[in-house]
């Protein structure tokens, strides 16, 4: 993010414990730490180098370990997939009285899966950071950060964390996850769908290439960066993204059918001329 982006000030300060120590995870990391935040990160991998580059405080590699810094956030950074089994291995029962954050790209599931198993003493603060190691890498100024604060005891903790993103100048954005995972398999789901399905064209670029046409290329390798398992996530844990499948194979037959209608007419009008 943006070096001109501020600090936090001593009060504002936070323990932060980021579960899931891969690309994302040590990408917002980075972040975290120069704010000023105590930063430790948790994978089952060995990112202990890692961890000391960014700046974070301290590498561990379980739960118990990690709870033993007694971090106030526990920041979730795992893949959606994987979300409840990582869950289930920390376990829940360790965090008592922290505020526990996801950051996964569809909201309504770790909304639910949150509630079901985390302590009641456990805050709750679903976010989607709309964003990425690539997008967000010079600055995280202008890119929406959407949130649902579920759970709130504490609310100056919430609101200590949410000031990390208001600092780095994000757009915040306050919806429920259910409405968001509504909006995101029109919008996000839609866009992984197409860019798989053109790549499975292996579209190439041309000497003749339209904005267009370049405009597609660049949703291609957008999408095809990110892991199969992700784009699974999006389909599999949204339960709005089936039913938009179902109309873009209804549109393409659709506009396949028109096609061939018009072809028909095409054909009958030359034989009225002939």
């Amino acid at each position: 993010a943006a070096a001109g982006a501020g600090r936090a000030a001593e009060g504002e300060r936070l323990r932060i414990g980021i579960v899931g120590f891969g690309n994302f995870g040590q990408f917002l990391g980075r972040v975290f730490a120069r704010q000023g935040h105590e930063v430790y990160g948790m994978s089952r991998g060995d990112y202990a180098e890692a961890a000391k580059a960014l700046g974070a405080a301290g590498y561990v590699r379980d739960g118990a370990s990690l709870m033993r810094l007694k971090p106030d956030v526990v920041v979730l950074c795992t893949s959606i997939v994987s979300t409840k089994q990582v869950l289930l291995a920390f376990p829940p029962a360790l965090l008592e009285s922290t505020l526990v954050v996801d950051v996964l790209s569809v909201k309504a599931y770790p909304k639910q899966l949150l509630l079901e198993l985390l302590p009641r003493s456990a805050d709750i603060l679903c976010t989607h950071p709309m964003f990425g190691p690539e997008s967000g890498r010079h600055s995280w100024a202008g890119l929406p950060f959407v949130f649902e604060t579920v759970r709130a005891s504490d609310a100056h903790r919430v609101a200590r964390f949410l000031r990390i993103w208001e600092r780095e100048r994000c757009v915040m954005e306050e919806m429920s996850c259910e409405q968001h995972d509504e909006y995101a398999a029109s919008t996000q789901f839609v866009t992984h769908t197409t860019g798989r399905m053109l790549g499975q064209l292996s579209l190439r670029s041309t000497p003749v290439n339209t904005k267009g046409y370049e405009a597609l290329l660049s949703v291609v390798d957008t999408t095809c960066k990110d892991s199969f398992e992700l784009f699974y996530g999006l389909y599999k844990f949204n339960a709005n993204a089936k039913r938009e499948l179902d109309k873009m194979e209804v549109a393409l037959r659709r506009l396949r059918a028109q096609l061939e209608q018009l072809e028909l007419e095409s054909a009958a009008d030359d034989k009225t001329k002939l």
